[in-house]
């Protein structure tokens, strides 16, 4: 059984250096991952990263950015609600100074990191990367040179996975806390297991690459966090506010999107929400708001305060089977507004998801990362593996690349799978705007300054 004490340690994620830290004497362990994750790039690439829609000029939506600011805020009161209940069942908690504020922190800066490792176009972008590899000519050329389990990384690219490939990263500079990086991890398996437990919601998905592996079993082993079965641990029971903090955000706030859009009318959006509020739905208190924004706003702060109320509650009631692996679903699958929740999502896949602007940016994604990736990888391939192919265009390609790159030491006795990584590391980062751009420039669509 998990125990909680060492589940909120604040040590820091390096299994290649004994170096200790000094104490922080301001800001505590948790509060600094935040300002890390605030200020670092990745995360700031999320300002033109796409939540759902396409960004149109006279309303605003969500970005990944935004988007993950407003879930680290529900995370926040969610870790914080959650943590002085547990600081009441739980005196040592308090005798090692460990504060409500520290686990609301926790949650805070593990949901603001929860989609640091998306692709650009969103899903799009997911499904493109994993086509590729599978599909294309210049991605399955590669499948003879790695491994089977290298090989299952490159055909599902998941976003979770490169999130935590990117906070672990020597090269990002982050060095998070043990804690807030197994709040993060969702899925805590690797992309090609024995045999999945479909009744266990934390092996849906895939939360680390085969490289990735054995940083994970560090940190597993830091917290002392058990195993499922062979391949697959358990989750860091703040991993479950952490999910909650995402559903109860993309729920409502892309109803509001789908809504400001015209996609969902104020009527239909309003009976949604109001079946959350259930006996506290007043809408007559409605009509002293004179625009359609004032009444939103209102109904998705009640909303969500009432999912979250609810989500604590959950957590609280099955804390204990948390700790000892028996409970493994989403909170939100679970509270009373489950089925009002569900009923936003049915409605958000058919008047959201699949309305035009989000499948024609979907569209585009799939065109803009195949290409960018094609381009790439025949030259990489052109480059060590198939030689006499190698062209003066191959040439000029690479030399995009950026100035870190790895691009020596390959060839026909190297495994190619750390420069593919590389390779989706560096184009799964960009921005959608850069990515389409480099697209029209790669393809000789439009000229550098056009």
């Amino acid at each position: 059984m998990m125990q909680w004490e060492k589940l909120l340690s604040s040590g820091r994620f390096d299994p290649l250096s004994s170096k200790k830290e000094e104490s922080a004497t301001i800001r505590t362990e948790f509060e600094r991952d935040y300002d890390r994750i605030i200020f670092s790039g990745p995360f700031r690439n999320l300002q033109d990263k796409t939540q759902v829609f396409p960004l149109p000029e006279h309303h605003f939506v969500h970005t990944r950015l935004t988007h993950s600011l407003e879930v680290s805020s529900v995370g926040r009161s969610l870790g914080k609600s959650v943590g002085e209940y547990l600081l009441e069942k739980y005196p040592v908690l308090s005798e090692k100074g460990i504060h409500a504020t520290d686990i609301g922190a926790i949650v805070a800066a593990a949901a603001l990191t929860h989609d640091i490792g998306n692709p650009p176009f969103g899903h799009a972008g997911e499904e493109a990367i994993s086509d590729f590899f599978r599909h294309h000519p210049y991605g399955y050329v590669w499948q003879s040179h790695i491994s089977t389990q290298e090989w299952a990384d490159l055909c599902n690219f998941e976003g979770n996975a490169q999130g935590f490939r990117m906070l672990v990263s020597k090269k990002n500079g982050l060095q998070l806390s043990y804690a807030t990086l197994a709040a993060f991890t969702k899925y805590p398996r690797p992309s090609l297991i024995f045999e999945r437990d479909k009744e266990r919601r934390s092996q849906k998905k895939f939360g680390f690459f085969s490289d990735q592996k054995e940083e994970f079993n560090h940190l597993a082993e830091a917290l002392g966090i058990g195993k499922a079965n062979t391949d697959c641990w358990l989750r860091h029971p703040l991993a479950f506010l952490v999910e909650a903090a995402d559903d109860i955000c993309y729920s409502i706030i892309d109803l509001e999107d789908g809504c400001t859009l015209g996609l969902v009318s104020i009527d239909q959006t309003i009976s949604l929400l109001g079946k959350i509020l259930a006996e506290k739905f007043q809408p007559e208190k409605l009509e002293k708001y004179s625009f359609e924004p004032q009444k939103l706003a209102v109904l998705r702060a009640m909303a969500i305060g009432k999912l979250v109320e609810e989500s604590v509650q959950a957590f609280i009631e099955k804390e204990e089977e948390i700790l000892n692996g028996q409970f493994d679903q989403s909170l939100t699958d679970i509270i009373p507004s489950a089925q009002a929740l569900a009923e936003i999502s049915n409605l958000s896949v058919v008047k959201i998801y699949r309305s035009k602007p989000v499948l024609e940016k979907e569209a585009a994604g799939f065109q803009v990362l195949e290409g960018l990736l094609e381009v790439f990888s025949q030259a990489l391939n052109h480059k060590y593996y198939q030689t006499d192919l190698f062209s003066g265009k191959d040439k000029s390609i690479l030399r995009l690349l950026p100035d870190d790159f790895p691009l020596e030491g390959w060839g026909e006795q190297a495994n190619p799978y750390p420069l593919l990584r590389a390779l989706i590391d560096y184009i799964s980062g960009m921005t959608d705007k850069f990515a389409l751009s480099l697209y029209r420039k790669v393809k000789g669509i439009s000229l550098p300054g056009t």
